[in-house]
């Protein structure tokens, strides 16, 4: 990483932007590949939630079988590839890897990349839809992990399936929310295609509730599938959050994958409120456009913070400085509205609250100020709870409610997958786990055409 100072070049802002994990060559892959033990009834298989049969797949690549190789990832997880590169993989299939009590882990995730990036490069088409039309259409509502896995999967199943993207390029979180020295969003374009060659109609830049009808949706399409995420970071609650220099973290990282990278923050002082994924996204973003001081600031200690290991590694070499216990209580301005300091005040932990995690108490008189330029708030993400009352579907604080096994919601006709039905407590959806909710819901709209064709017949 290039120490940042304030005669950086936007080039060099560019250069740190490129992608930071390097690829495996063909030899260094070929023998990581040969490292594998090719377990019978993998612990590795049963640590991915999408099922992906790893043996099966490093052992195509040790063959040479490199298509092979991919279409065996991408077929258990239609987004294989950007998890590839934002998997904790170190709590998942590396994690089960008998070699950890010997040597070290194979690669898994390293290798995963290096096959679905050969079929990229070389545009290889993975799946075709071979199947007769089942007349029945599907509309998906979302086009990120969750909506294009659930998407693939039915149309490869039969069905005529429209996505209803309100961004301008589909794949969700993958495009827009994790950052380009991680995920590039050319992986995440990929994935899209591969979806949109299955004769996937994807409607983008088309908001639900606004440039088509909720009721229009419910009419025209036998079965609807909710997989719409979440919205931007909430307000704190505290003075000072209109002050010029005060971002929503997730704004700003999706301005570094859509626009022109700033140059306003080279020099600067930043602090980020929040400890987790994107937060630390939003930290090491600062650092890449040229900030040259980052704090992250959190209410808690290292033991409760929600951010993956990985990631809090990877923002300690960063020189990410991180603030514990300490919580902010107004952000300061000066005459011309902008940002110059943000006030906090030290905090203790408590009994655990309902998430299980201790609750932090403010320490009498402690309060202290950090002299800061930019503010960047990323204390979770909202819901789009209007949107989920249009549909008149039943939740709780915007997490809809679901059977749990039919993901069927409140309204039959209607299902939910991902975040949208990703509680409070449980830290930080994976991207896996959303791909793996939206093959499992299409199973389940199928199953649920099915059961009506046997009490018709």
């Amino acid at each position: 990483m290039r120490k940042s100072n304030a005669t950086l070049s936007y080039e060099q802002l560019l250069a740190n932007f490129s992608e930071v994990e390097k690829a495996l060559s063909n030899q260094e892959a070929l023998e990581e590949a040969n490292r594998c033990l090719y377990c019978y009834d993998a612990p590795c298989i049963t640590a991915c939630p999408t099922g992906i049969d790893i043996p099966s797949f490093i052992k195509k690549i040790a063959s040479g079988n490199l298509k092979g190789s991919a279409k065996t990832i991408m077929s258990a997880n239609p987004v294989g590839a950007s998890c590839s590169r934002v998997c904790p993989t170190e709590e998942l299939c590396e994690g089960a890897c008998v070699l950890n009590n010997s040597t070290k882990p194979i690669m898994i995730g390293n290798l995963q990349r290096y096959a679905t990036d050969w079929a990229r490069y070389n545009n290889q088409v993975l799946f075709k839809r071979n199947v007769p039309p089942l007349n029945k259409s599907i509309a998906i509502v979302g086009g990120g992990p969750a909506g294009l896995s659930a998407a693939r999967e039915l149309a490869l199943l039969g069905y005529n399936v429209t996505i209803f993207e309100a961004e301008s390029n589909a794949g969700g979180l993958n495009t827009y929310g994790i950052v380009s020295f991680r995920l590039p969003k050319e992986v995440s374009y990929w994935e899209v295609e591969q979806v949109r060659d299955l004769e996937v109609e994807i409607r983008t830049n088309t908001r639900v509730g606004e440039d088509i009808s909720v009721q229009e949706i419910l009419e025209n399409y036998d079965s609807v599938l909710l997989a719409i995420g979440m919205a931007n970071v909430p307000n704190i609650g505290i003075p000072g959050e209109a002050l010029t220099g005060v971002y929503d973290a997730i704004e700003f990282v999706k301005e570094t994958k859509t626009k022109p990278l700033s140059t306003d923050l080279i020099g600067k002082r930043v602090a980020v409120i929040g400890a987790g994924n994107t937060a630390i996204d939003a930290a090491t973003c600062s650092i890449r456009l040229g900030a040259e001081n980052v704090k992250i600031v959190y209410r808690r200690t290292e033991a409760e913070m929600s951010a993956y290991d990985f990631e809090y590694e990877f923002a300690k070499q960063d020189g990410i400085e991180f603030r514990w216990l300490t919580a902010p209580k107004k952000i300061i301005g000066n005459e011309k509205g902008e940002v110059i300091g943000l006030e906090c005040v030290k905090m203790m932990l408590g009994e655990p609250d309902a998430d299980g995690r201790r609750r932090p108490i403010e320490q009498e008189n402690s309060e202290f100020i950090l002299e800061v330029d930019a503010v960047i708030k990323a204390i979770g993400q909202s819901r789009y709870i209007d949107l989920i009352e249009e549909f008149g579907l039943e939740h709780d604080q915007g997490i809809v409610n679901i059977h749990s096994v039919t993901y069927q919601t409140s309204n039959s006709k209607v299902f939910a997958c991902g975040d949208v039905i990703f509680g409070k407590g449980q830290g930080e959806a994976m991207v896996v786990s959303a791909a793996q909710q939206g093959k499992e819901s299409a199973y389940r709209i199928h199953q649920s055409f099915l059961s009506k064709k046997m009490e018709t017949a």
